[in-house]
């Protein structure tokens, strides 16, 4: 042995109370209200125990009527947690409270997770005074626990100061099971107020699998069952013969944990409404009941919005065996869903210390990946299987969907079948039909409109030669097309003032008239634009405007930017176009006399109706049209 080894010494971490406590009552947690979900969690661990054991056969003559009561006494400043369940020995108070993060559940679930496939599974043990109990003295200046075992024996008392000193006593009680009595200090008294812990109580344990029951002597605030049935099936008014019942303020059968064949329409409305206090319908639900590769329940809901800027921002509930963790869960989310509502139940997610956070691995990735898949799996089969109803939220669905492809090419290859584009006349069409009804006229060319107002002229224009017009009036729309045209390749998306569509034109080439185009670009005092001359089949239009589909694609991505705190100079100037027809009678008559000031004239206002159908006219237009009209109905 070297004289270096012979040196080594070895020993280990040793933690005093008094130093481990400060900690614990500032550090534990990094929000306070979780001490109620804490204790109250372990207070239904001890029932699930307790009920685990009876489904053994290991226990007899106890009823499965496990209960958890949380009791407020403002006047003695104590919150109490009790519950009839497991119960412990004082040598168990020593072990498992005596001693920090040591938890009994562990032991438990070793000791008979093998026993068997039972209803009442180990998995639902959530912890039983581990750390989670500590968090009692966040909020506490001193905790009591008063406890005796199902096995019978006296009742221990436990008593321990915020200093982390604690005393046992022998203790007179009958009642099995354990009651964790916490004197609140004098600077967390707001925990005194039975909104607010009753406001905690809902938020974390309203679906806990034990029934809870709060009670604060207010009168007043508690809740009772007016009504129930007889033994003969009888219903009645509770008056003087019948006993009040008192309601628990917990669901502990949720809808997630029961089989989507089991739930009705109404009931998946009904939990929606009251989960989120939201009494708009959903779009649609999704209920999942996933037990390989992954192990997780829930319903997940796609809600309607009531304008294009409502809040978009959902609201999905996670919760660890019934037990509410957090709604900000970002990593089980991804962004481009974040409208959606609803409630996951994720026995075997990973989390830290606090059950608040998530812990990065590859449990996580596939929890979002399936929910993915599962959101893509509902919109195909809503269009495949539900056509009209799927038509009638496909306005609502379309930005959440849309979005989804722009951020996740996988989700795109998913759902691009189910996309729909919504025509000028109300119709709904797939890519695919579309395109499959284009061939003759347009083949791989999809001509849309961005405002069926302003750009009616070229809709019916359009329209009027069987040829359809998609709606896209959302800015989101137009950045969405980008991504078909990379999916397809050689389709092309044009905006209905982009150019003259060959089915448009009539028969022969126009011929060109380079003085009447000089006029035009003279009166347009635009140099930069570009005159033209077609045949158009309606030669009842003289002129119309188009706008190159690439240039005016730049300038409203410039538009985004600018919106996101880029700046947005004028790099990329738009391309304007006036198409002159040869075959209108107005554009002949111009071009047999271009040099007159009558021509001039009346040019002048043949550009001002081109671009009025294309777009509003700015100030100095719009006075310059009006000007013009007022001459021209003067010499008329």
């Amino acid at each position: 042995m070297s004289e270096n080894e012979e040196k080594i010494e070895k020993g280990g971490i040793s933690v005093q109370t008094e130093q481990i406590f400060p900690i614990i009552k500032k550090w534990l947690y990094s929000d306070k209200d979780i001490f109620v979900r804490e204790i109250v969690s372990n207070a239904c661990d001890a029932c699930t125990k307790l009920r685990r054991l009876i489904s053994l056969g290991e226990v007899q003559g106890i009823e499965n009527d496990f209960r958890i009561t949380v009791t407020l006494d403002k006047e003695e400043k104590t919150i109490t947690v009790k519950d009839n369940g497991i119960g412990m020995t004082a040598e168990e108070i020593k072990r498992y409270i005596g001693q920090i993060a040591l938890s009994g559940a562990l032991e438990f679930i070793e000791k008979y997770e093998n026993n068997g496939d039972n209803a009442d599974s180990t998995s639902d043990i959530i912890g039983h005074f581990g750390l989670g109990f500590y968090s009692a003295f966040m909020v506490s200046s001193s905790v009591e626990v008063i406890s005796r075992s199902f096995t019978g024996g006296p009742a221990t008392r436990w008593v321990c100061s915020e200093s982390g000193d604690y005393e046992m006593s022998p203790f007179d009680c009958d009642e099995r099971g354990t009651s964790v009595i916490m004197h609140i200090s004098e600077d967390e008294e707001d925990y005194l107020d039975k909104d607010k812990i009753l406001g905690i109580l809902k938020k974390y344990c309203s679906f806990m699998s034990v029934e809870i029951y709060f009670e604060s002597g207010d009168e007043e605030e508690e809740e009772h069952v007016h009504e129930h049935e007889h033994h003969d099936g009888e219903t009645c008014e509770c008056e003087d013969h019948c006993a009040h019942e008192k309601k628990p303020i917990n669901d502990t059968h949720p809808l997630w944990l029961k089989s989507p064949s089991e739930c009705t329409d109404e009931e998946y409305k009904d939990f929606y409404s009251k989960v989120f206090s939201d009494f708009r319908e959903p779009l649609f639900h999704i209920h999942i009941n996933a037990d390989y590769p992954l192990n997780f329940k829930g319903i997940l809901y796609f809600p309607k919005l009531l304008h294009e800027y409502d809040n978009l921002e959902g609201e999905v509930k996670l919760y660890y065996n019934q037990v509410f963790v957090a709604d900000n869960i970002k990593e089980v989310i991804p962004e481009y869903l974040i409208m959606l509502k609803g409630v996951l139940d994720c026995p075997e997610l990973p989390l830290n210390v606090s059950r608040s956070y998530l812990q990065t691995n590859s449990y996580v990735s596939k929890l979002s990946a399936h929910i993915v898949k599962k959101v893509a799996d509902k919109i195909n089969s809503l269009c495949l299987n539900s056509r009209e109803e799927y038509e009638k939220i496909w306005d609502d669905l379309k930005t959440f969907v849309e979005y989804g492809c722009l951020k996740d090419r996988k989700y795109y290859d998913r759902v691009k079948n189910s996309i729909l584009f919504k025509l000028t006349d109300g119709k709904y069409e797939t890519v695919d039909s579309y395109l499959e009804s284009a061939k003759d006229k347009h083949e791989n060319t999809v001509y849309y409109a961005t405002d069926t107002v302003a750009q009616s002229r070229y809709i019916s224009m359009l329209t009027s030669q069987d040829i359809k017009v998609v709606v896209f009036d959302k800015i989101i729309d137009t950045q969405f097309i980008n991504v078909i045209e990379s999916d397809r390749n050689g389709v092309k998306f044009l905006r209905v003032d982009a150019d003259v569509a060959s089915a448009l034109k009539g028969e022969g080439d126009a011929q060109e008239n380079k003085d009447l185009a000089e006029l035009f670009k003279k009166v347009s005092k635009d140099e930069k634009l570009t005159v033209k001359f077609e045949n158009l089949k309606n030669e009842k239009i003289p002129a119309i405007m188009t706008i190159s589909e690439q240039s005016r694609r730049m300038e409203d991505m410039m538009k985004l930017y600018s919106m996101s705190g880029g700046h947005a100079d004028n790099l990329f100037p738009t391309e304007n176009t006036l198409v002159l027809n040869s075959l209108n009678p107005i554009i002949k008559k111009l071009e047999g006399d271009p040099s007159s000031e009558k021509t001039e004239m009346l040019a002048e206002q043949v550009y001002l109706l081109a671009l009025l159908s294309q777009r509003q006219l700015s100030a100095d237009e719009m006075e310059a049209f009006l000007d013009r009209s007022y001459d021209m109905l003067e010499k008329f």
